[in-house]
């Protein structure tokens, strides 16, 4: 079979309405900047498109060659070697980086097929997809919450692996389980790929399985989109473990209809950077991964034995999910899902939602007690109700909690060369990618070298350390998220003390240490004392009684 241009049909679809959704990114993400408890409903529901990639239309020339970069790439810096200065500019730079995971990563995702058509029930999702003169069907079963009326928000879950099914429905959202091995089959050799998903672009195609599968979730939306029913089309989360979490990952990355991505311990290909890996004690080498299953496409073979000359890495396939909802749930207690290199991921992504004025809306969790694999884990329940409030129900903010285990930290300090940006709110700057055709084959354009340094910021930040907290409160307790910020100069070490209110009590602390009290005074760990001028960190902690009317008394650098 001969493989179509999937991506010049998605450019035709969304060309038009590339522009509009700048526009709308852009309003979206200041809002949350200045206050982003001012009105969470209105601004989770608006982080979601109504297409799979609003950057389509984004001009993107992919690099004719690559150099070796032993650094995580900037996901600030164009292809032509500009670095982005605006929110709006991060759409098109989003779609540079998306192409990229495509062509060395994943294999392209087949766009929205000419025909798609199914069911939507209490209980059963069909979907009927016919192009390249080929049919195919698969279904998934629905699962409602006991109460209310509908239609609900709903988790994809994959393979019936993922976060707590009876925490999903206790807090209000419907379950669709999801077979993906019905879209793309394990146990197939790369030549002779198996499923929905390759019957229609053929057994020999170079997309892997994790991006086939992602095609399944993309189809299942369109089906809800169109049917409506009991399932609300907008409040669409998804989710898996182990491998089904790596899918997880990219059916989230790729498709921006999908309001809350939650993969759990995904492992080598999925969340772990890839430049991390092999020097990661114990954990699975990317070429073992490889060969286990087909699940990255085969372009990635080229890479196994060095990653450095990968354009991206995991740090930016996360950041395809930003601003949208992201909560990245690793297991310290088993080498072979590489966590450390996880936690260096979540702590990159995590750059680019801060960038974004996104910072609640991703959160990462590896401290768990229990080191059994997949299991259901009680330190994630409250953080994944709050998720499924934030972004499928449209209350309240997203949890932006971060407990890295001291089991497996990684130290983005020690991966990065760049810095984060202050982006405006304005219009795109002329120097990043410009709307207008796409290309998906390489040109002939130079390679850009790493970057080196950063564009200096609007103003120039004072030297030191600014702080700033938001509270998320409840009855009878709270959480509070504290971004540190370095000023003009390089910290390596921060000191925040801060002023709780009368009766309020901290009881837990995560990316930080406390202690005294009249203030409370919060002290950086091991991880993430060293920050570049300009560079924020964030910490949180869990209390008692009320946090509103906290202060921040000072922020010391050393």
């Amino acid at each position: 079979m001969i493989r179509s241009d999937r991506r010049k049909f998605r450019s035709t679809v969304v060309a038009l309405a590339v522009a509009a959704l700048l526009a709308a990114g852009a309003e979206t993400v200041a809002a949350r900047t200045g206050d982003q408890a001012a009105a969470p409903a209105a601004s989770a529901a608006a982080l979601t498109s109504t297409v799979e990639d609003s950057g389509a239309g984004c001009a993107v020339s992919l690099p004719g060659s690559l150099t070796s970069n032993a650094s995580l790439p900037d996901p600030f810096t164009s292809l032509n070697g500009t670095r982005i200065t605006s929110v709006s500019d991060w759409t098109c730079r989003r779609e540079e980086i998306l192409q990229l995971a495509e062509k060395y990563v994943y294999g392209q995702k087949g766009a929205k097929p000419a025909s798609v058509s199914g069911t939507v029930s209490g209980s059963n999702v069909t979907v009927n997809v016919t192009d390249n003169g080929h049919s195919v069907s698969f279904s998934a079963g629905v699962t409602l919450p006991s109460t209310g009326s509908g239609p609900f928000p709903a988790v994809i879950v994959y393979g019936g692996t993922g976060v707590d099914t009876a925490t999903i429905l206790a807090s209000g959202a419907a379950v669709i389980n999801y077979n993906p091995l019905n879209v793309g089959a394990e146990g197939t050799p790369r030549s002779d790929k198996q499923g929905a998903y390759y019957t229609l672009y053929g057994s020999s195609d170079s997309t892997g399985l994790l991006m086939a599968w992602a095609w399944g979730v993309s189809r299942i939306i369109d089906v809800i989109n169109q049917s409506g029913g009991s399932v609300l089309a907008s409040s669409v989360g998804v989710t898996g473990c182990s491998r089904y979490g790596k899918g997880a990952l990219v059916a989230g990355a790729f498709d921006q209809r999908v309001a809350l991505t939650m993969p759990v311990e995904s492992g080598t290909d999925g969340a772990p950077i890839f430049r991390g890996v092999p020097g990661e004690s114990g954990a699975q080498p990317l070429d073992e991964a490889y060969n286990e299953q087909p699940w990255v496409g085969d372009a990635f073979s080229a890479f196994t034995g060095n990653p450095n000359m990968l354009p991206i890495d995991t740090h930016e396939i996360l950041g395809l999910v930003a601003p949208r909802g992201l909560f990245v749930m690793e297991n310290p207690h088993i080498d072979w899902l590489a966590t450390t290199s996880g936690s260096v991921a979540a702590l990159g992504a995590r750059e680019i939602y801060n960038a974004l004025g996104a910072s609640s809306n991703i959160s990462y969790w590896s401290d768990v007690q229990d080191g059994t694999h997949c299991a259901v884990r009680p330190e994630w329940k409250a953080p994944l109700q709050q998720s499924i409030k934030a972004f499928l129900l449209n209350s309240g903010t997203g949890p932006g909690t971060f407990h890295v285990s001291s089991l497996k930290s990684g130290n983005l300090a020690q991966w990065r060369n760049w810095t984060t940006p202050t982006l405006t709110s304005g219009p795109p700057t002329s120097s990043s990618p410009s709307t207008g055709p796409t290309s998906s084959s390489p040109s002939s354009s130079p390679t850009p070298s790493p970057s080196t340094g950063s564009q200096p910021p609007p103003s120039t930040p004072p030297t030191g350390c600014t702080a700033a907290v938001t509270v998320n409160q409840w009855s009878g307790g709270f959480t509070a998220s504290v971004n540190v910020t370095a000023g003009g100069a390089a910290i390596h070490g921060w000191t925040v003390s801060m002023s709780l209110p009368t009766g309020a009590a901290v009881t837990s602390t995560w990316n930080a240490t406390a202690s005294g009290t009249g203030p409370t005074r919060f002290a950086n760990v091991s991880y993430d004392g060293s920050l570049g001028a300009g560079q924020t960190t964030n910490f949180g902690f869990q209390g008692t009684g009320t946090g509103q009317g906290m202060t921040v008394v000072s922020c010391a650098a050393s």
